[in-house]
């Protein structure tokens, strides 16, 4: 059997943060039909080594190699030009251009003109091969957040990477969206390409990877060989640095209804709503999930409640009162939280600093604010006591928001709205591309505040969290409520009849 020859190395990469140690002396060999699954937790260095790898920041110290020659990468277009492509954690789309056009961005056209019909004849063999299938003429911001990962996995591709970098590129895909983008990695590696696979899902690093190597506090501490005898447990704890308990869910005595939904009907047209006629109830001590497919009216159903979408129809009642004209401002005073599912477009502003990001939805209220003058001390403060309340790693409350991971970035919107005790807390997506030890740790103040006598309504595509936590399950589609089941009787059977769209009775 010949030996798989090495494609790239990196080694002894070091970068810092200011006080921050993001990378400290680390190697990383990838061989040609290589799929390294490459673990940490959030903040562990893995994103920023992939970020030095793609030209988007330098290393303070170590070289890269391509194919045993040391190479310069100061920006993205050296990494393209040395075959290696990135598919990122948060998007880098134009929202205004189409499909197409962002494909052909950067792109060289024929005798100095855009090559549209070449491009679409990439992009159709793309979806061939791979079934990845995007219309080339829709609109980036018509897509859902599921559709926008797409086109960025079809980004990679369509520029021929040999080298392919691919950050949480799982997080929001359908089991067969993820099962499509296997086959496609399968058939990457079996042509020689080599594939770094970054994944908080320990059971799709067993399943895809042939080696896996584990990063913690920006340093390598573990490679080996991805075989059977690994286990999801063997690997998060590898990854923490100690034992995972999962948390327990005592019992709790169900109070009054919270947030009642009654006939909403909401988003697209009076005639042709986004949700049609939506009744739901979260009551006291209990966690309503709800689970369906990505774009069936999660997204307008928690606008409506965060107050953001006006509805058509319908009625909406917080603690017994009835909303005559529901606003955000409204929905806010009677104490409903959100931690919405998109981090940085919609929860957070990447450019300000983390204590600005800490305290926005109440900036105006003291005592952030007195007299219109805005109070930065009693500011700081307050992040500071949530850095340290929630853990998060941060080089300081005046570092910009950007530089945060992931995990990080959801523990701080998750420590905002905790820290006013919200009677009702809306939660999206709340462990997408987060790490075993911080989803263990937000589930647990899920736990703390169902335990409190609050309400919680997790809206997740993760039916496994949604199994652990819920009290109850409700499942969308098509922007219907097709049945509500006590999580006792939910199996992945029922509640995947309900996504699709079919009654269990029905079926």
């Amino acid at each position: 059997m010949r030996e798989k020859t090495p494609i790239l190395g990196l080694r002894g990469i070091c970068k810092r943060f200011g006080p921050v140690r993001a990378n400290h002396e680390v190697d990383l060999t990838l061989y040609e039909g290589d799929i390294l699954g490459l673990l940490g937790e959030n903040g562990a260095g893995k994103t920023t080594l992939m970020n030095i790898l793609f030209g988007t920041y330098a290393a303070d110290a170590g070289r890269i190699e391509i194919d045993g020659e040391p190479v310069s990468i100061a920006n993205s277009a050296d990494a393209i030009a040395h075959g290696i492509g990135m598919v990122h954690q948060h998007f880098h789309l134009v929202a205004r251009h189409s499909v197409l056009e962002n494909l052909m961005v950067g792109q060289k056209g024929r005798h100095g003109t855009l090559d549209r019909a070449g491009a679409e004849a990439r992009l159709a063999r793309i979806a061939d091969e791979y079934g990845l299938r995007l219309a080339p003429e829709t609109p980036v911001a018509a897509l859902t957040i599921g559709e926008q990962q797409r086109l960025e996995i079809i980004k990679a591709l369509f520029r021929g990477a040999r080298i392919l970098i691919l950050d949480e590129p799982t997080a929001v895909l359908t089991p067969q969206e993820r099962d499509g983008l296997f086959k496609a990695m399968r058939a990457l590696a079996d042509k020689g390409m080599g594939v770094i696979f970054i994944s908080h899902k320990l059971f799709e690093v067993r399943e895809i990877t042939n080696r896996v190597m584990i990063m913690r506090q920006g340093v390598v501490t573990t490679t080996l060989v991805n075989g059977p005898e690994l286990t999801d447990r063997e690997l998060g704890e590898l990854m923490c640095g100690r034992e995972l308990i999962p948390p327990e869910r005592p019992p709790v005595a169900v109070g009054r209804v919270l947030l009642r939904l009654t006939k909403i009907s909401a988003g697209g047209t009076p005639d042709r709503p986004v949700l049609k006629e939506v009744s739901l109830e979260v009551r006291a001590g209990e966690i309503l999930g709800l689970a369906g497919v990505s774009g069936n009216g999660q997204g307008a159903l928690a606008e409506v409640i965060a107050g953001v979408l006006p509805p058509h129809g319908g009625a909406i009642e917080i603690d017994g009162e009835v909303l005559d004209q529901p606003s955000v401002q409204a929905v806010k005073a009677r104490g409903i939280g959100r931690v919405p599912e998109d981090r940085i477009g919609t929860g957070l502003i990447t450019t300000l600093p983390l204590s600005d990001n800490m305290v926005l939805p109440r900036v105006g209220e003291a005592p952030f604010s007195r007299c219109g003058i805005l109070d930065h001390r009693a500011m700081r403060d307050f992040a500071r006591e949530q850095i340290a309340r929630f853990q998060i790693t941060a080089a300081g409350v005046d570092v910009r928001t950007g530089t945060l991971s992931g995990g990080n970035l959801q523990k701080a919107l998750l420590a905002r709205e905790l820290a006013w005790d919200p009677l009702v807390l809306l939660v999206a997506q709340p462990t997408r591309g987060i790490d075993v030890g911080a989803a263990e740790f937000v589930h647990r103040q899920f736990l703390d505040l169902r335990a409190r006598g609050r309400g919680l309504l997790v809206i997740s595509e993760d039916l496994e969290e949604l199994f652990t936590l819920c009290d109850r399950i409700a499942v969308i589609y098509e922007g219907r409520i097709m049945g509500t089941i006590p999580v006792a009787e939910a199996t992945a059977r029922n509640v995947g009849l309900l996504m699709a769209g079919f009654r269990e009775d029905a079926a």
